[in-house]
Formats: structure tokens, sequence, C-alpha cells
């Protein structure tokens, strides 16, 4: 892990790092010592480790929990050199879509593909963030949506050290097969008017986790509206339950 520049405010400190090729960011308490849990956040498709989404919510994360929370950049996004083998797909994708053929399908091929990867990545970074002094092999938790829930999904399926995961906005198509495996606490969220992924593949992604404890949280609004702060809040009860 190289530590690259470290800031803070209002009692939270932020250190830029790379792992590897990977670039990613922490949040902790300012001052903080000792283990604590560990929440890593997946960016939303088009975004990246710092965009304001992200960092509200590892904020609120530090501040409430005492967490640390981590969130990396993508193949392709934030500081990430443009993949060319994703770029390639993701361009021949968009013909085909432009040609009729079903999005959320061609959606479900390219996430699992980009997944293959950034499953190990994610791993090798909880690995350095947990051998910090101040952060320690204390329980991991996972939020993500849209983007963030289709690598997501693997991500958690794979790691025994997530312990609950709030995730959304995805589809049955792209998931069901990881899903099932998964059998932490699962908070879901769902827009119910969302145009990108439809309505009955993101029950039926639900439907498919394993977990004994899992709750469906619905708003409206369409993919790419902003979620209700009250889920945030909801995810912040959550997580203090299980980590």
């Amino acid at each position: 892990m190289r530590s690259l520049s470290t800031s803070s405010a209002d009692g939270v400190q932020r250190l830029l790092f790379s792992v590897g090729e990977v670039p990613g960011v922490l949040w902790t308490p300012l001052g903080a010592t000792g283990v604590r849990p560990l929440i890593l956040i997946g960016h939303g498709g088009g975004q990246d480790k710092t965009a304001p989404a992200v960092s509200h919510r590892a904020r609120r994360f530090v501040a409430d929990l005492g967490a640390a929370v981590v969130s990396v950049d993508v193949p392709g996004h934030g500081d990430r050199p443009v993949h060319p083998e994703f770029n390639a797909l993701a361009t021949a994708d968009q013909a085909r879509i432009d040609a009729g053929e079903d999005l959320i399908t061609l959606l479900a091929a390219f996430q699992a593909r980009v997944a293959e990867q950034t499953v190990p990545e994610w791993r090798a970074v909880l690995d350095a963030v947990q051998a910090l002094d101040h952060v320690d092999a204390g329980p991991v938790g996972y939020w993500g949506v849209s983007l963030g829930c289709g690598l997501g999904v693997p991500f958690v399926a794979a790691e025994p050290r997530v312990r609950a995961a709030v995730l959304g906005l995805g589809s049955a198509l792209v998931n069901a097969a990881d899903a099932a495996r998964i059998t932490v606490p699962v908070e879901f969220l769902v827009q119910w008017h969302d145009e990108r992924v439809p309505r009955e593949q993101s029950l039926a992604l639900y439907d498919a986790f394993g977990s004994e404890e899992k709750s469906l949280h619905a708003n409206p609004g369409l993919h790419a509206d902003r979620l209700p702060e009250h889920e945030l809040d909801s995810a912040v009860r959550f997580f203090a339950r299980h980590l």
C-alpha cells in the first residue's frame, strides 16, 4: 500500500493511496487508534472513489459509527486509465443496444467480466487497509448500488470477511447465482420507476439472496435519481446492528 496524500476536515481524516495499480481513498476518524469496522463503498457507473455521494456516505459512516470507510476506482473510472478490453466491450455493446438488443442482458455479461478483475482487487485492498494499526481486522461491511451492486454481489459472495451488505438497483440477470451464495444480512434498495433495471429483475435479485435476514426498501424514482436521505439513516442503523 502506497500513501499518496492525507487531509482532514470536521474530525475525519482522508488518505489517498494505491494498492498496486488500484487507486483508493480511506476515511477514518481523526486520531483513530485500534480496531474498528471497515465499510467498502462501491461507486456507481461513471462515478469514482471520491464522488460527492460516496464522500457523503463515507463521512456519515465515520461520524456515526466510528468506522473506517474505503472506496476504490473500478477499471476505466476516476484515476485509472482507459481499459482497452472493457472499453471495446462497452463500445460494441452500445452498438448492439442501438440495434435493438436488450440492455440488461448485455449489461449482465459486461459486469460479470469486470467483476473477474475487481473481486481480487478489492480483496487485496481489504488486506492492505486492515494491516493498518488504526483499522485492523475488524468486521467488514459493503455498500453499493447500480454498478456498485453489479460488482458488489460477486464480491460479497466471495469474501467471508463481509458480515453485512447494502445493495440495490441491480438485476437478477446479472447476479442471481452469486446472490444465492450470500447468507449475510442484506438491505436491498429499489427505485420503483427504474428505467434501466426492470422492476421484476430487481425483485428477482432480492428473492435470490440466500440470506435469512434481508429487507426490501422501495422508493419512487428513476435509476439515476438521488436515493432518499432516510435510506442512508437506515444504512447507518443496519451497519450498527451487524458490525
